[in-house]
C-alpha cells in the first residue's frame, strides 16, 4: 500500500521528494538522467507504484533504463484535448512518421544486436533516418510518390517533427565536434530509451486509407522546447 512510501519518506525524505519531482519534470525520467536516484525507483519500485495507483490511479512504468507515469483519465473536462500539455501529433503524415521512426529504431536493433540491457543507445545520421522515412512513405502511399518526395519528406514532415521528439526526449542531438561543419543530413541523434516503450505494429493493415487528422498522444507535463534541433547538446560517452 501507499503507506510503504510514507515510511521510506521517513528514511529517505530528499531522496524519495526528488524521484517524485523527476517523474512528473518530463514525460520520461532515464537512468541516464541520475542513476542513483534511478536505481533507488527502481529498488522500491513497487511503494512508488502502489502511491501513484492508490492516490492519482496512474501506473508507473519502469524497464532497466526508463521510467514514466501514466495516466489513462482527464478530470479537467474544462481543459479540452487541443490544450493539454501533452505530446500530440495531429496530421496524418506527423503520425505516420512518429510510427516509422519507432520502425527504425526497431531496424537499428535488430542490425546491431541490441536490447534494452545495453548500456549505450543507437545512434543515426538525420540522412539515414530520411532515407528510411522516404523509402517507407513511398511504400505506403506507392500511387503518391511524386508528392511523397524525399525533399517534400525532409521539409514538412521530418524538419518540423523533430523539435517535438526532441523537446519529448525520444531523440538526443549529440552536439557536433568543435569547429566542424556537418550538414543537417550528418548531424547525429541518439534513439532514446522512451522508444522500447512503443511498437510499429499500428502501421500493419490499411494506412493508406487512414484520415488525414489522426492522434498519438503521450501524456508529459509542460516542457520548454529547443529553440532548434540543430542546436543539440553535448552528451558524455560513458555509459550509466
Amino acid at each position: 500500500m501507499a503507506e510503504q512510501l510514507q515510511e521510506l519518506l521517513e528514511k529517505r525524505p530528499e531522496q524519495v521528494r526528488a524521484i517524485l519531482n523527476i517523474l512528473l519534470e518530463s514525460a520520461y525520467f532515464y537512468r541516464s538522467d541520475n542513476e542513483d536516484l534511478f536505481l533507488i525507483l527502481r529498488r522500491c519500485q513497487q511503494e512508488f507504484r502502489d502511491f501513484f495507483r492508490d492516490y492519482f490511479d496512474w501506473e508507473l512504468i519502469i524497464d532497466v533504463k526508463c521510467a514514466r507515469v501514466y495516466k489513462e483519465k482527464w478530470y479537467n473536462e474544462a481543459i479540452t484535448p487541443a490544450n493539454r500539455q501533452l505530446f500530440r501529433l495531429g496530421r496524418r503524415d506527423d503520425c505516420i512518421a512518429f510510427m516509422l521512426l519507432i520502425e527504425f529504431f526497431e531496424k537499428l536493433l535488430e542490425e546491431n544486436s541490441m536490447t534494452v540491457e545495453d548500456n549505450s543507445n543507437p545512434r543515426f545520421t538525420f540522412g539515414e533516418l530520411l532515407e528510411f522515412e522516404h523509402r517507407r512513405f513511398c511504400e505506403l502511399f506507392n500511387d503518391q510518390q511524386d508528392t511523397y518526395t524525399a525533399e517534400h519528406v525532409r521539409r514538412n514532415i521530418l524538419t518540423p517533427l523533430m523539435p517535438n521528439l526532441l523537446k519529448y526526449r525520444f531523440l538526443r542531438q549529440i552536439q557536433r565536434p568543435q569547429g566542424m561543419e556537418l550538414s543537417r543530413e550528418q548531424l547525429i541523434f541518439e534513439a532514446m530509451p522512451a522508444l522500447y516503450h512503443y511498437n510499429s505494429g499500428r502501421l500493419a493493415g490499411g494506412i493508406g486509407d487512414a484520415p488525414e487528422e489522426m492522434e498519438i498522444e503521450v501524456e508529459p507535463p509542460d516542457i520548454e522546447p529547443d529553440a532548434d534541433f540543430e542546436s543539440g547538446e553535448e552528451i558524455s560517452d560513458e555509459q550509466a
